[in-house]
């Protein structure tokens, strides 16, 4: 799975892009109902920003601001570190350890294709141990 393309691993039906002046609300509303924690803040085409649910939290509830009246370019993370697609899951994987962050644009010709997450590396893994788990169950000796 490491070795696997960025392009591969990434899920492209999970893109949110919002432009910069959308509210924080407007903009949780919208994660909230593609289940995704993390919109790309685009501007002519062009990512200028990604805000995430810890976005939310440090930047917005924690600082008492009113999410109904806060534009996400007050408290988005600007210029946001990308990745190409062709480049290895594992090298993304590597660039958010170092960089702290749970979220890596994926970007092509300078515009945002996709998106990578942490949880993309738990997934495959996740389901394999439930596989194995179920498998287990099935051939478990009668006590």
């Amino acid at each position: 799975m490491l070795s696997e393309r960025v392009r591969r691993v990434m899920e492209p039906g999970k893109v949110l892009l919002a432009p910069p002046h959308m509210t924080v609300s407007e903009a949780a509303r919208l994660m909230a109902q593609k289940r995704v924690s993390a919109i790309m803040v685009v501007e002519s085409g062009s990512l200028v920003g990604i805000f995430t649910e810890r976005d939310a939290v440090f930047r917005v509830v924690a600082e008492d601001r009113d999410a109904r009246s806060t534009r996400l370019a007050a408290v988005m993370t600007p210029a946001p570190r990308t990745i190409g697609p062709e480049e290895s899951f594992g090298y993304a994987l590597l660039v958010m350890h170092e960089n702290g962050f749970r979220h890596l644009p994926v970007v092509e010709n300078g515009v945002p294709i996709g998106i990578l997450s942490a949880r993309d590396a738990l997934d495959p893994e996740l389901e394999e141990f439930t596989a194995e788990a179920s498998r287990r169950r099935h051939i478990r000796p009668r006590s």
